[in-house]
Parts: C-alpha cells; structure tokens; sequence
C-alpha cells in the first residue's frame, strides 16, 4: 500500500516582510497590527510594553520587568519571550513609551526595525 501523498498548499502565500533596514513604519498593516498589541497592554497597565515579530509573524508581547533585583525593559522582556519560544530573528519591534531599546540586543536578534506605538 502506498503512503498517502502530502496535502499540497492551496492557502494563501505567506507575507513576506519589508527588509530589515526599512525605516520606522515601513511595515505597513503589519506593523500597524503589531502596535496594536503593546498599547492595548498599555492601557491596562500603565506601563511600558513592546511586541516583537518574528520572520514567521508570530508576535510576543510584555512589559517592563520589576521583581526584587530583577529589570528588565519591554522591549528585553518581549525578546526574552521570543527566545524562549527558540526564536533567534525578529522582523520588528513595536515599543509603547519612551523606551530607547538597547542597539546591541537588537543587532542580536537581527536589527529589527523599531516602530514606536
């Protein structure tokens, strides 16, 4: 007996993201998307929060860190949330206040673009 043959795609092609060099906003309505998760959590917490894309557009979202001696920035908190989901490059990043994100955690997840929300 044959193995069944794999099911071919009929979906919708994935998108392909603007290059990483693009300035702020050159995302378009995905990047607006993405902005739209750090300022939800914004409101509710009154804080700083971010939400990174990784190249597969799954999105994660945190906020500012304070536990004991533990601080961690949004933007540090949402990359460590893609880290440990095993991501290693990031598409964008979307940052709610006046957080300036490091530039060499950026250049470590592979220069995101930094869109501000």
């Amino acid at each position: 007996m044959a193995a069944p043959e794999a099911p071919t795609g009929t979906g919708p092609a994935p998108a392909q993201d603007a290059p990483h060099d693009a300035p702020d906003g050159a995302g378009g309505r995905e990047d607006a998307t993405l902005v739209v998760l750090p300022r939800s959590a914004a409101a509710r917490t009154a804080g700083l929060d971010a939400a990174d894309r990784d190249a597969d557009a799954r999105t994660y979202l945190a906020g500012a860190v304070a536990v004991g001696p533990l601080r961690l920035g949004a933007v540090e908190a949402a990359v460590a949330q893609a880290a440990a989901s095993g991501v290693t490059r990031l598409s964008a990043v979307a940052v709610v206040g006046d957080e300036q994100p490091d530039p060499a955690l950026l250049v470590a997840v592979g220069a995101p673009r930094v869109v501000r929300a």
